[in-house]
């Protein structure tokens, strides 16, 4: 297998059992790390609600971290990265990016008049590259899904514009997601379908320029932060340290594990020891791919 392929093997890694991964067609890696060449500016997007409480609920820990380490990795390129969320998210995403990016933006969805936030971010931004990491997904019935089939549009905030408007702006756009029921898995409809739980409810409607799947969403993170890595021929990982700091701050603002719901440091109920192993399997393949780089430049 070459870098791309090794790469796409890591992060389709299923611990979870949620059996989607296997019957995915092979990530397009190649494809875009070639799109990120002329990044300038990336708009970012992400946060997943979780319910808590019958009337409480709160952002979770899959969606925060990633979006830090691809906004780190993108304005340690040399590019201007713009962080959108909504409220419940906010202050998970604050600390990630105060920790981990403290040049990226970050924005706020209003609750009213988001068509028309949307439509004026993309215009005043004017974003090279949208990019979604664990954001809900609209399906087919024009409502958003959790996993387990519940309908959860009260806790959030309507962004499926993003997706569109982005690229109607001539935006290249790239969604991760790792169930089915986030921004861009359209792509995978037939897979998802026939091979997630309650898919045929949950299944994302649209789909992205680049969609890329993986065991948790946050992975891809790591996995851009490589592309961009080998291409700049500059380590932009974070280390694990870093790593297991900025997930301990995002519980501390609040952050839940979206499967168990509990204000702990695991993501997807994965203990925090299993992502720290694959964050040091993507680190080993960018080095092995960065030194293959250099001698070719050579």
């Amino acid at each position: 297998m070459n870098f791309y392929e090794e790469l796409d093997a890591v992060m389709k890694q299923d611990f979870g059992n949620r059996g989607l991964l296997a019957s995915l067609p092979p990530s397009p890696a190649a494809e875009t790390a070639g799109s990120l060449c002329g990044a300038k500016r990336v708009l970012l997007l992400t946060g997943f609600p979780v319910r808590t409480g019958k009337d409480s609920f709160t952002g979770e820990t899959d969606g925060p971290s990633g979006t830090a380490n691809l906004a780190a990795a993108l304005t340690g390129a040399g590019c201007q990265a713009l962080v959108v969320t909504d409220a419940a998210s906010a202050p998970l995403l604050k600390a990630a990016l105060d920790f981990r990016a403290p040049k990226a933006g970050l924005l706020i969805l209003p609750e009213t008049g988001t068509d028309a936030f949307i439509r004026s971010c993309i215009r005043d931004f004017s974003p090279t590259h949208f990019i979604s990491l664990e954001r809900p997904g609209k399906a087919a019935d024009g409502h958003y899904h959790n996993m387990r089939g519940e309908i959860i549009d009260d806790m959030v905030t309507d962004s499926a514009l993003f997706l569109s408007e982005a690229g109607k702006s001539g935006a290249v756009t790239i969604s991760i997601g790792d169930g089915g029921n986030e921004m861009g898995m359209g792509a995978f409809e037939q897979e998802i379908r026939s091979h997630v739980p309650c898919g045929q409810a949950i299944c994302a409607s649209e789909s992205a320029m680049f969609t890329l799947a993986a065991g948790v969403s946050n992975w891809w993170g790591w996995g851009i932060a490589s592309l961009l890595s080998v291409m700049c021929g500059k380590d932009l990982l974070p280390s694990e340290d870093e790593e297991a700091e900025m997930l301990r701050r995002v519980v501390a603002a609040g952050g839940v594990d979206g499967c168990t719901k509990k204000p702990e440091a695991t993501v997807d109920a994965l203990p925090l020891s299993l992502h720290l192993s694959l964050l040091r399997t993507v680190r080993s393949l960018t080095e092995t791919a960065m030194k293959g780089a250099a001698r070719e430049t050579a």
